[in-house]
């Protein structure tokens, strides 16, 4: 059975089970699944049935239950967790990883999560208190601190032993080797290990050249260095270049999906935290600031339409193209924003080389704007039975604008950037109202130069 069709006959048999009260049966349906396989089903029930399944489990599978609240995710796991005493939390939070514990207890209420973080117990190594410490969306924030390191003096030999002993760890990809004051030295891969003599110091066969993340730096730039360098863990250090953690590449995976989601989200104007189940007066008052932003630049677009009235008046048929040249900016702007802002998120994309992709993108947008104007010219003659400078003014006003849409969608997510603001967050909203204002300039302003061939055609 396939896993989405597995998951959807659990649910349905959650539901049945709850509806009945079959507490036992519940209990071992729930204990058989996987933790990211109750997420989602803990993800789909309606409120109360998922409060009341969550309950059922985290009362004979305390462990198992908060597992699943870490593939959930922090919002909805610590609403899951929001009515429970600050004792009972912090005792669950010592089921799970630090890292997962502090994302779930950092979305608690103020009072609930200053309780329960004056009663978790420290971790040697590190723990929930001092991961909070961490600006949010960094690496000291997002990383496990319960990392596994040697000494460079370390045998081979000692050193199987050590991983052998290792307990309350992350998952072992790579083994760290630190000098007497923890300053991170080395790294010795799993397989290198066992290829050499027992009795061989790891300070002779380490990798000196180890690629590390600061603990200031964005979990964006984390996510990109794993991928670029093929990683399976990447080691946290802090400004003196001690280990202090590690983030594994489960987490990064989560990184990237989070930060996709959120430019993707961003670039519709939706906030991450409205999803399909989100009560629908959050959704109102999460989406309708936007689309008063966007109704305002629309105003600006409507003002440029008001200062060409009589050349509407006089050929009433320009009205019906309008809405092609708007339209088609609108979508090749689009368009090149999306290229852009990938570009940027994956670091492909920078000052340096925004010259080389400006060019490209004007040749597109201009090739596009050729080829749709053409195009829409012998639509418009036909439409218009032989109006043949309709046509032309048509495919002029189109090229302008898609040239325009290819110089927006590349500048501004850049310039954003410089500012530090999200390129994704505010791009769409500048590129449509500049596509909106020059097309209808351009395509009415041509029509009114060349008003009295329309007239004759």
């Amino acid at each position: 059975m396939s896993a989405p069709r597995r998951i959807d006959v659990s649910l349905e048999s959650v539901r049945r089970l709850l509806r009945v009260g079959a507490t036992p049966n519940l209990i071992n349906l729930l204990q058989k699944q996987h933790p990211a396989d109750l997420a989602q089903i803990f993800a789909e029930l309606p409120e109360k049935e998922r409060h009341a399944a969550f309950n059922t489990l985290v009362e004979r599978n305390g462990r198992l239950a908060m597992e699943a609240l870490s593939e959930l995710g922090p919002e909805q796991g610590a609403e899951l967790l929001s009515q429970r005493s600050a004792e009972e939390i912090a005792r669950l939070s010592q089921d799970i990883a630090s890292d997962d514990a502090a994302a779930l207890i950092e979305e608690l209420s103020d009072d609930l999560r200053i309780a329960v973080l004056d009663l978790i117990h420290p971790r040697p190594g590190g723990g929930v208190s001092e991961l909070l410490e961490y600006d949010e969306r960094t690496a000291g924030r997002l990383m496990n601190p319960h990392v596994f390191a040697l000494p460079e003096d370390v045998t081979v030999a000692e050193a199987i032993v050590g991983l052998q002993n290792a307990r309350d760890v992350e998952m072992v990809f790579y083994l760290y080797v630190v000098d007497e004051r923890r300053h991170l030295v080395g790294v010795v891969s799993l397989r290198r290990l066992l290829l050499v003599s027992p009795d061989t110091p790891l300070k002779r066969i380490m990798t000196t050249d180890v690629y590390s993340a600061r603990v200031d730096l964005d979990q964006e730039e984390v996510a990109r260095q794993v991928a670029s360098y093929n990683l399976l863990a990447i080691p946290v250090v802090d400004a003196e270049n001690k280990l202090v953690g590690v983030i594994t590449v489960d987490d990064v995976i989560d990184v990237i999906k989070d930060e996709a989601t959120e430019d993707v989200y961003r670039l519709a104007g939706v906030s991450v935290d409205d999803g399909v189940l989100t009560p629908p007066a959050d959704s109102l008052r999460r989406r309708l600031p936007w689309l008063m932003l966007n109704l305002v630049t629309a105003f600006a677009a409507a003002s440029v339409v008001g200062l060409f009235t009589d050349t509407i008046e006089q050929i009433v048929i320009l009205a019906a193209f309008m809405p092609v040249v708007a339209g088609m900016g609108g979508n090749a702007g689009t368009q090149t924003l999306a290229v852009v802002v990938r570009g940027i998120a994956l670091g492909e994309l920078t000052w340096g080389n925004a010259r080389q992709a400006l060019v490209k993108e004007v040749l597109v947008g201009v090739g596009n704007g050729l080829a749709l104007g053409l195009v829409g010219a012998i639509g418009a003659w036909l439409v218009t039975w032989g109006n043949w400078p309709l046509g032309f003014i048509l495919m002029a006003a189109m090229i302008t604008n898609t040239f325009v849409a290819a110089v927006a969608g590349t500048l501004i997510p850049l310039g954003l950037r410089a500012i530090k603001v999200d390129p994704a967050l505010a791009s769409s909203v500048f590129i449509t109202t500049l596509t909106d204002l020059f097309g209808f300039l351009s395509f009415l302003g041509l029509a009114t130069i060349f008003r009295r061939y329309l007239e004759l055609g």
